[in-house]
């Protein structure tokens, strides 16, 4: 063979080993977020942990206003018909009774001062409670709000759903200038069945300047810098929220068809990253 023709195929099979390499490299160095960071399995039974979560105890007037901000209804406390894990699920119960002059109690408990990430996969599986006035969510709030405030700390709903309306849920974002009625949300609709009817898994992935929503796996809502009117917020540290709110600006009060107790049973909620 002539002996430029070995030079140029050893100066071929370099390159073409290079570029096998470098794309390895560059695919290791990817964002990949399969590093478990959070992992609550709720396996014992009896009170949440504490020392992963805390308890919202009242109506909200301390912090967000009478009615947690929403005109809610219910008195959140801390007792076992309220929220208790049992057989590997966390129940939170929303129930009918007359309680420290509300008529109804459920649960909403939070990861804040205990655990909270800047950007990842959050996500839980979950299997609803329904009816009419029934308001139950996993969302996140920036770990800033004492000192920032709501919207500007920044809100991500990975999920939030009306009762009334089981086949349905909501993946949304609130920040300055897209707050409330001015939120940037997307919703998913089950092509059978209702989310009172079994477990699903509500995930977020949240990258640099992207947010993205999915159901089982199922994208169906993005969000990155420019859909949003107003300032990007989600550059610092959020903690979650599980909670069931009774009645409020979301859902509207309950009536003669809501049955009590309702419950959200959770199987796990986990967080990934880098």
């Amino acid at each position: 063979m002539n002996p430029m023709m070995n030079f140029r195929f050893d100066v071929i099979l370099v390159l073409l080993c290079s570029s096998v390499f470098f794309c390895q490299c560059n695919k290791d160095n990817t964002n990949q977020l399969d590093n478990l960071l959070f992992s609550e399995e709720f396996d014992t039974d009896g009170p949440i942990d504490e020392s992963v979560w805390n308890y919202d105890i009242g109506t909200g007037i301390e912090s967000s206003g009478e009615g947690w901000g929403n005109n809610e209804l219910q008195y959140y406390t801390d007792r076992s018909e309220n929220v208790f894990v049992e057989n590997g699920l966390l129940h939170i119960v929303a129930r009918k009774e007359d309680f420290e002059a509300r008529q109804y109690t459920s649960a909403r408990i939070n990861t804040q001062n205990k655990f909270d990430q800047e950007r990842g996969i959050f996500e839980a599986r979950i299997k609803l409670p329904e009816g009419q006035g029934i308001w139950p969510a996993f969302w996140l709030l920036g770990s800033d709000i004492s000192e920032v405030g709501w919207p500007n700390c920044g809100e991500i709903d990975v999920m939030e759903y009306r009762g009334q309306e089981p086949n349905k849920i909501a993946g949304t974002v609130h920040g300055p200038g897209y707050s409330a009625g001015q939120s940037i949300g997307n919703t998913y609709t089950l092509s059978e069945g209702g989310f009172d009817e079994d477990f699903h898994v509500f995930k977020m992935e949240w990258g640099i300047n992207n947010l993205s929503f999915y159901v089982d796996d199922e994208l169906y809502h993005q969000v990155n810098p420019s859909n949003v009117p107003g300032q990007w917020v989600f550059d610092n540290p959020f903690f979650m929220i599980l909670n069931v709110a009774v009645g409020g600006n979301y859902v509207g009060s309950p009536d003669a068809s809501t049955n009590f107790p309702q419950t959200m049973l959770v199987d796990y909620v986990r967080v990934y990253g880098n």
